[in-house]
């Protein structure tokens, strides 16, 4: 028995980048110190066909050191074999151990130079959110998920950034991560593998993303790599927030089949061929449809110039118009949904399209969209707007009529010290951890399903509400 094997019985040994090096450590050292130890037998004993009369005082560890020496071709030349029985043993040993010095050192070094860049776990800061992608891992599909989540508009999202994938980056991916390394962080694994998954905390995460190659020439195929990826991640944590991208519409059927998948928690599935033909079909309802989503989806930052004609200043302002989620003030509670509405188009120049209706009795969430007069403002309603960055609808959450009531300026609009921003902090504090669409992960939950839609330059299930 080896000592990689007892190392694995004792369940010490659990990679199989550590079994190997493991491996090779234990080969190379064994055969360092059995030739040290034969040169230094041959050496102290002397020439055994001249009686043992000429015997070289040398120390075991003179042995180890020479043998190391020779086996690096160094050959420092400071201590020797005189014997001639230790010649002839240096000879054969030299053939032997420098072929293994080769071939074993390089590989020993490459697995500890991988294992220490990207073998490592995630150990993320106490209180910080983090999410998990894995899938299709390139330097295209992880630039434009990047671009859309670290946009300068969402800066209010504190949340890591954690991919696991087998290969190791290339090193236009690697400059990539390191432009970004305050916020992502790569590991090499599979979510195959319940180590892998715990190496990045996957339990503790937010949720996890697991992109789709949309070129792919087998569609089926790429899918049914995707759910297996999910029954993994499901089997070793059935609470976390799984979002994933398919290629054909016929192979969400297989998600339903997961015991521990939840549409309600806020698993969901984004169909790429689903949304393409939606939009098509969306279009010749309504042309322009597919343009006006694809720009409300897509990240994009606008300032105005003064070179620029009028009618393209009102493009690009349009175009850089994203959805956003805040919760509205108590100053809406009781307000019916055109007043609230109302008041802030007029005095927050803000959008508000749709509210988050929740039914206690069922415990889920659903969104209506322009509900009409009949719908009253609860208190710690989230709204759905559409505004130029995250600051913007910053304000829905901090108006207050009694402070802010004769405010011109919209932009001054901040955080007031009176008892209504005091008891929506309140509420705000003791709020259960609900997602918009009805999730477990809060606030991140449905931003995080946006930007993946956005990160394949398609939006989610936005063809059903452009039918209505």
């Amino acid at each position: 028995m080896t000592v990689p094997d007892i190392l694995q019985y004792l369940n010490i040994l659990k990679t199989s980048s550590s079994i190997r090096l493991t491996q090779l450590v234990t080969i190379f050292v064994a055969v360092c110190l059995t030739g040290a130890g034969l040169v230094h037998l041959l050496e102290n004993s002397g020439d055994f066909f001249k009686g043992f009369i000429n015997p070289h005082r040398i120390t075991y560890a003179d042995s180890v050191y020479f043998v190391l020496v020779t086996m690096s071709t160094v050959g420092y030349g400071d201590i020797y074999c005189t014997t001639l029985c230790g010649r002839l043993f240096m000879i054969f040993f030299i053939l032997f151990g420098l072929a293994m010095f080769a071939s074993y050192v390089p590989e020993i070094a490459d697995l500890i130079g991988n294992r220490q860049k990207y073998g490592g776990e995630y150990k993320g800061e106490h209180g910080k959110k983090h999410i998990v992608v894995c899938g299709h891992i390139t330097y295209d599909s992880v630039s434009h998920f990047l671009q859309d989540f670290l946009h300068e508009d969402r800066d209010d999202v504190d949340v890591e950034v954690v991919f696991l994938h087998r290969v190791v980056p290339d090193l236009e991916l690697e400059g990539l991560f390191k432009r970004h390394f305050t916020k992502v962080e790569f590991f090499t694994g599979t979510v195959m593998d319940s180590l892998d998954l715990s190496r990045v905390k996957i339990g503790d995460a937010d949720a996890c993303l697991v992109l789709a190659n949309k070129y792919s020439t087998n569609p089926d195929a790429e899918d049914a790599a995707n759910i297996m990826r999910v029954i993994s991640i499901k089997n070793y944590s059935s609470d976390i927030r799984v979002i994933v991208q398919l290629m054909q519409y016929h192979n969400k059927a297989y998600l339903l089949n997961i015991p521990s998948w939840d549409w309600r928690r806020g698993d969901d599935v984004i169909c790429l061929a689903e949304l393409k033909l939606g939009f098509i079909a969306q279009s010749c309802l309504a042309p322009g449809f597919s343009t006006m989503m694809a720009n409300l989806f897509a990240m994009r930052s606008f300032k105005t110039s003064p070179h620029t004609p009028l009618w393209l200043n009102d493009y690009l302002r349009g175009a850089g118009m994203e959805m956003y989620t805040e919760s509205l003030s108590p100053a809406f509670v009781n307000m019916s949904f055109p007043e609230a509405a109302n008041l802030l188009f007029n005095r927050l120049g803000l959008l508000l399209l749709a509210i988050e209706l929740k039914d206690e009795e069922n415990k889920e969430c659903n969104i209506a969209i322009n509900p009409g007069p009949n719908i009253v403002i609860q208190p710690q309603t989230q709204g759905f707007f559409i505004a130029q960055s995250a600051d913007e609808v910053k304000r829905a959450f901090f108006w207050c009529k009694q402070c802010h009531d004769d405010i011109k300026d919209v932009s001054m609009i901040k955080k007031c010290k009176c008892k209504n921003s005091r008891a929506s902090e309140v509420l705000q504090q003791f709020q259960p951890q609900q997602g918009q669409m009805g999730g477990p992960m809060g606030h991140l939950g449905q931003q995080v399903q946006l930007r993946m839609i956005n990160q394949q330059r398609y939006v989610g299930k936005v063809a059903e509400i452009g039918g209505k």
